[in-house]
């Protein structure tokens, strides 16, 4: 907005300074060269004014579309790891780890209901009701059908979508202690210069430095951490909406 400013009231300038010069001070011979080179500089001043509008408003769009194919597949990285540590009770630390699991791995379906039986009690000498659980197992299914059916994609679910020279998503995982207890944690991430590679400069700047309920706040689009026991993605609401 700031340069659009600037534009505009540079214009304002050149114009009434070439239309004195014109008028008071030059030959008439030379006023039509003038003319013609005010007309070009006039187009190129509204060129440079159409960009200033337009480029934000484009790079908005673009942005939109990559976030959303990237945030795409940090969603199905995140779906991978929970069914990971579901069957592994940890996260998987590498793809390929994490690809063969959902190739081969499978769960274990159980139901549970509640039912009691009758105890002697030796203390009380008399039977008391003990409450249980009964936990039945009624079979398996495959990872890969309950997570992705006949799709195949998560054997690219590693590749950046629109990464210039074929740039991986980077993710590890880890055991953490918090208060006490040890937690399995994962984190998937990619900067966000990876994906807008050919924006400019000055909204990539913009667009890293960020902090709003509104946005992907800072430098990367991530899901998960390795310092906090979650699985949540740093992205806002508009990105699970069920049209991204």
């Amino acid at each position: 907005m700031l340069n659009l400013i600037l534009i505009v009231v540079l214009i304002a300038l050149l114009t009434i300074g070439l239309v004195f010069l014109i008028d008071r001070f030059l030959p008439q011979k030379i006023k039509p060269v003038l003319v013609i080179a005010f007309g070009l500089l006039s187009i190129f001043l509204g060129y440079k004014i159409y960009q200033s509008i337009n480029a934000p408003i484009e790079f908005n769009k673009i942005r939109k579309e990559r976030f959303s194919q990237v945030i795409a597949k940090l969603k199905d990285i995140r779906d991978s790891q929970e069914a990971y540590k579901t069957v592994n009770g940890r996260y998987a630390g590498d793809f390929n780890s994490l690809i063969q699991f959902i190739d081969t791995g499978s769960y274990t379906i159980t139901s549970q209901k509640d039912s009691s039986f009758m105890r002697f009690d030796k203390t009380y000498q008399i039977e008391l009701q003990q409450d249980t659980i009964i936990i039945d197992t009624l079979g398996q299914v495959k990872v890969k059908d309950s997570l992705f059916g006949a799709d195949n994609r998560y054997k690219t679910m590693m590749d950046v979508p629109f990464a210039q020279n074929g740039e991986k998503f980077e993710m590890k995982a880890a055991i953490i202690d918090k208060s006490g207890y040890k937690a399995p944690v994962f984190e998937a991430k990619v900067k966000k210069n990876v994906v807008l590679y050919d924006q400019p400069k000055d909204l990539l700047d913009r667009e890293n430095s960020h902090q709003s309920v509104e946005e992907v706040n800072g430098t990367e689009i991530k899901v998960g951490s390795l310092t906090d026991v979650s699985t949540n993605g740093n992205w806002p609401p508009i990105y699970d909406r069920k049209n991204n």
